[in-house]
């Protein structure tokens, strides 16, 4: 049995079109439907639903064979392992968006950094915004929140937020604005290094399907 993690939502969407190029077809919509464990066309290939922080946790622990998850997910999921526990064979270029820093409109966030203040950040990428202001020789304390991110800066919990951004349309409701690019993020397909080795004449071939997808939608 082949298990594929995924979440809910624009990656699972996003995904569809790249496992059907494998000859995967998913048998139930997840969103009209209560089941965890969704069947396929395959009677050897089943998909999971899982929360997106926690697929490369399914995914290294054997509780799945292969899954997808945002290239944010998986860093974060990296900083906190005791070893290197995934293969990731291929950026799927889909669910793209950006990893940045975002403030009040009226917050000078320019000056603050100059004067080298001690700013209060709301994230829940700790690892990657701990990295990326200490690159830059700031001082930050951060603040872990798990949503509702924008709201931390409104009611004056945080000077800043590190948090993802696509349209930028959320930021904009809530009068914020973005102050500085951290990292371009997409999702990833991670791979058990066990799994692929055990199943390589199953899992190979899907592999192979996937990346001349993606090659071909680029």
């Amino acid at each position: 049995m082949i298990t594929l993690a995924l979440s809910k939502g624009r990656i699972f969407e996003e995904t569809l079109p790249l496992i059907q190029a494998a000859g995967i077809e998913v048998s139930e919509d997840p969103e009209k439907s209560r089941k965890l464990i969704i069947g396929t066309n395959l009677a050897d290939v089943r998909v999971v639903l899982v929360r997106a922080t926690d697929v490369p946790t399914y995914v290294a622990q054997g509780g799945a064979d292969l899954g997808v998850c945002g290239l944010d997910t998986l860093i974060e999921h990296r900083a906190e392992a005791t070893s290197e526990d995934l293969f990731q064979p291929v950026d799927l270029g889909i669910a793209r968006c950006r990893l940045s820093v975002a403030v009040r409109d009226d917050f000078d966030y320019a000056s603050a950094v100059r004067r080298g203040a001690r700013l209060k950040v709301a994230t829940k990428y700790t690892h990657m915004a701990r990295s990326f202001f200490a690159a830059k020789g700031m001082h930050v304390d951060l603040i872990k929140l798990y949503g509702s991110m924008e709201l931390a800066p409104l009611i004056g919990l945080a000077d800043a937020i590190v948090d993802l951004v696509s349209t930028g349309n959320t930021l904009k409701a809530n009068r914020l604005v973005e102050v500085e690019h951290i990292q371009d993020i997409s999702a990833r397909l991670v791979v058990n290094p066990a799994s692929l080795k055990m199943k390589t004449d199953r899992i190979k071939p899907l592999l192979d399907a996937i990346q001349a997808k993606v090659r071909a939608s680029v």
